[in-house]
């Protein structure tokens, strides 16, 4: 850059400030086609977030939904607002994993789907503040619910001689080295939808995950309506939970039948390392 040129911008940055990044996203998404007709779909943490936004999307086409969370009054509206059914379900608990799955099957007349999207994350501020409450809490929610409740469903499909779908949500952490009890689950459950995958392709059941980079949700705390802006992103902006049902709608539907034990991560490239990007960042 040039020395005038240099002190143009110094000279804007003093009378203007220095420019705020504001990103916003414009997204497609595939017209309702009943994609899902037929399907009956289990969604756990559905009342709020990106489980409620794939379960709203599910039965936009056509499928039969029920959705799960730990809050009745904010179950019973949201799945008022999707037109879906819903239950009361604790994911720590895995005792009523089992009474969970009867009530389900008849509250929906059986069911071929489920989507494994409860989770929690408290960012602990590095490996020195894992304490082993925040441990256990990640632990149980992320991986153990997830373990024993695609236990029962799988007992459920086989024993039914039902052509089944899991679908796991997982994290564009779970690709990387991580120093935090969240990846850790993260990662162990990518390796949890391979072992599945291999073991049950033979009853016609199917396993698969998706990996989101970082997503509007209350998690992340971040507003779909506000500044997107993120720039450790690949896109410099946060994704959108439209952005992800559609992937999981695919995934969840005939058009991906051969599709087992894949992560698909939703983060545009961010976690592949090539070497250009190691030559640049070191």
């Amino acid at each position: 850059m040039s020395v005038k040129k240099y002190l143009k911008r110094v000279g804007r940055y003093l009378l203007k400030g220095i420019p705020e990044n504001h990103i916003t996203a414009n997204i497609v998404t595939i017209a309702p086609n009943e994609l899902l007709k037929g399907r009956k779909i289990i969604v756990t943490g559905g009342s709020r977030g990106l489980g409620y936004a794939m379960a709203k999307r599910f039965v936009e086409q056509g499928a039969n939904v029920l959705i799960t969370g730990r809050n009745q009054e904010t179950l019973k509206q949201s799945a008022e607002q999707i037109n879906c059914k819903y239950l009361v379900l604790d994911v720590h608990d895995v005792n009523l994993f089992q009474s969970f799955i009867d009530n389900s099957n008849v509250l929906l007349g059986g069911f071929d789907s489920l989507v494994c999207n409860a989770g929690i994350s408290l960012h602990e501020k590095d490996f020195f503040h894992i304490t082993e409450q925040s441990f256990e809490a990640q632990i149980n929610t992320n991986l153990k619910s997830n373990v024993f409740l695609a236990q029962k469903f799988i007992g459920f499909a086989i024993q039914r001689n039902i052509e089944a779908n899991i679908l796991f949500i997982s994290s564009e952490v779970g690709e990387l080295a991580d120093n935090r009890p969240y990846g850790w689950t993260k990662a162990a459950l990518n390796s949890l939808v391979r072992g599945l995958a291999s073991n049950f392709a033979g009853n016609g059941i199917r396993v698969n995950a998706i990996s989101p980079g970082i997503t509007c949700s209350d998690m992340t705390g971040l507003n779909s309506n506000g500044n997107l802006y993120i720039p450790t992103n690949a896109t410099k902006r946060a994704y959108l939970p439209e952005e992800i049902t559609e992937v999981a709608t695919f995934m969840l539907s005939d058009c991906s039948k051969c599709i087992s034990g894949q992560v698909i991560v939703c983060n545009n490239g961010k976690t592949i390392y090539t070497r250009e990007k190691i030559e640049k960042h070191g």
